[in-house]
């Protein structure tokens, strides 16, 4: 009797490979909605067509009803291929091809073929000479294929292929995330198809047997792998593609690839509306054509980051920053440029605007402020009433705070450019400072303490020079000008200020000149004590918030300037009263090493 079993294999695989199908697509219906499960429905739709027609036809012997059953076997084949491909592009993040003309194309295609092979009697395109030619004991048949039938097998042949190439390109490009979702999919479609192929081209001892429908046995069992152990559906790479292409149009700046001779690949829709065409026009063509930017796309460069371009855009006339860096693909390979060009327009005019503001100010302070010193001191000289001389007296005084202000605007413009640190002598500086202090305000105290070290390079480092200064100078200015004469100090209650001046380690404690010198995390600490009144808690407030208000307003530019100049030199301010009068005000630098 086991001769009578073996010939029915041809009829089991078949008939395995189309319940593989059925029960695969049972298996994932509960994932409908998601990227790609739609199609792959289909695909299995077309399977089980495919299969279980073939399946059955090789148990029937009756012509008629042969010959519809191997109509239905050419169906399956028909669409199966289209399906795969929609699967392909809606599971790696490519649905907008599927709306294309290309795809609509394949679609029609597949309608076409459907309605050519239910009228094959009338015109024999898919296959002529139908007849029963049994073999293994099951009955096959033969026919001479017409020009029809090898259209279908190639359009599927390439449809299949695209698919692949798509889900190789997903496992290549984003690495292990899909890689064994997208291998088990992409070798599933490989034994059916080049069986296909090998019965389409009569390869073979029999060429009257389709050995396809039997290797969609092991196409199910990897395709089943895909779903359970891989976990197809709960992570899919459409995921990663939607959230690179939202990451770049959804960017207010204009964003443009370059391939490496320089014309444009893609436009995000901010540069469709820079340049003023579809990227669709724009795509293939220099970059030169549409935007007078500077960039250099030789091979090595590495972009320029600092380079603006004024452009035309609706009418109205635009700065942009130009960014440009190499693009890459996943291996590394230099395959083009991306262009970044950001929208600095309101910056460059409100730049424009504070150096012409600041000069204008400083020019116009300086000279009346000048004019009001020198009729002050006028008045002081020929008034003879006290009461009078008090008032010239005080106009002397202010017109000398309107120029010293105008001068702190000037630090302020500098503060605000991008000034190189130089190599600078913290200690000298400092001395220097406090040296000035005394000479300006020979009234007033000034002490230092500076503990720093004098061994060659040791009280060096490198920092905007002008923005220590500014901290120091304004510190130390401040708590001058605004004592009140009431000081705990001085016997007479006069002005008085301490400067210290120290090195400490990353660990907090007292650098010394046995430790060898700048070490990573050094800093220099600089103290700035008085026995004045102390500072407002509203100036202090103003600063610390970032913000002037109409209720929280500082008396003058001196708090503003320490806190420019702390943020050009990457270092912390504090201010603390001190017991028993007085302001405490600590500024921690980070010192960079000479190297």
């Amino acid at each position: 009797m086991v001769p009578d079993v073996v010939p029915a294999w041809p009829v089991l695989g078949s008939l395995a490979g189309g319940v593989g199908a059925l029960g695969l697509a049972w298996t994932i219906r509960e994932h409908r909605g998601r990227p790609g499960v739609a199609w792959f429905l289909g695909v299995f739709a077309a399977q089980a067509t495919w299969c279980l027609s073939y399946g059955v036809g090789l148990l029937v012997e009756g012509r008629t009803l042969r010959i519809a059953l191997e109509a239905a076997t050419w169906l399956g084949i028909v669409w199966a291929g289209i399906a795969f491909l929609g699967f392909a592009l809606a599971y790696t993040g490519r649905s907008d091809v599927i709306r294309s003309r290309l795809f609509v194309a394949a679609v029609g295609f597949g309608l076409l073929s459907t309605l050519v092979l239910a009228t094959n009697p009338v015109h024999g395109a898919f296959w002529t000479e139908f007849g029963l030619d049994p073999v293994f004991g099951v009955s096959t048949v033969s026919y001479a294929f017409g020009p029809w039938a090898y259209l279908v097998v190639a359009v599927e042949t390439v449809l299949v292929a695209s698919a692949v190439f798509l889900l190789v390109d997903t496992l290549l490009s984003y690495g292990p995330l899909y890689r064994r979702e997208s291998a088990a999919v992409a070798l599933s479609s490989l034994p059916p198809g080049f069986a296909l192929v090998a019965w389409t081209l009569e390869i073979g001892p029999v060429p009257q047997l389709q050995l396809a429908p039997l290797m969609f046995v092991p196409h199910v069992l990897l395709d089943a792998y895909a779903f359970d152990r891989a976990e197809m559906f709960d992570r899919y790479p459409t995921t990663s593609r939607a959230a690179e292409r939202t990451a770049i149009d959804d960017l207010t700046d204009p964003v443009i690839a370059l391939a490496l001779d320089g014309r444009i690949v893609r436009l995000n829709p901010a540069a469709e509306t820079l340049v003023g065409v579809e990227a669709a026009t724009a795509r293939d063509r220099p970059l030169d054509a549409f935007l007078d930017v500077p960039i250099d796309v030789d091979e090595g460069n590495e972009g320029n980051a600092d380079a603006e371009v004024a452009v035309e855009a609706d009418g109205r006339r635009r700065t942009y920053a130009v960014s440009t860096s190499r693009l890459t693909d996943p291996n590394g390979t230099h395959v083009g440029y991306t262009v970044v060009l950001s929208d600095v327009t309101e910056r460059e005019r409100r730049r424009q605007q504070l150096e012409v503001l600041n000069r204008v100010l400083r020019h116009n302070l300086r000279n009346d402020a000048g004019v009001v010193h020198g009729y002050g001191e006028l008045l002081a000289d020929r008034i003879e009433d006290p009461e009078l001389a008090r008032m010239a007296d005080a106009l002397e005084r202010r017109s000398g705070a309107l120029a010293a202000l105008g001068e702190k605007a000037g630090t302020v413009e500098s503060l605000l450019d991008d000034a190189e640190p130089t190599s600078v002598d913290v200690v000298e500086a400092v001395e220097t400072i406090v040296a000035a202090a005394r000479e300006r305000e020979p009234g007033a105290t000034v002490e230092a303490s500076i503990n720093a070290g004098r061994r060659e390079g040791y009280a060096t480092a490198r920092l905007r020079a002008d923005a220590f200064r500014a901290i120091v100078e304004n510190v130390v200015e401040n708590a001058i000008d605004h004592h009140d004469g009431a000081g705990t100090e001085r016997e007479d209650g006069g002005p008085w200020v301490r400067v210290t001046l120290r090195r400490e380690d990353a660990d907090g404690g007292e650098d010394s000149e046995s430790d060898g010198g700048a070490g990573g995390g050094d800093r220099f600490l600089l103290v700035v004590e008085d026995d004045g009144p102390g500072i407002p808690d509203h100036e202090v407030k103003a600063v610390e918030s970032g913000r002037e208000t109409a209720l929280e307003h500082g008396s003058g530019l001196g708090l503003w300037v320490v806190e420019w100049a702390a943020g050009a030199l990457g270092a912390d301010v504090e201010y603390a009263d001190r017991d028993p009068r007085g302001t405490r005000v600590t500024a921690s630098v980070p010192v960079a090493d000479e190297e």
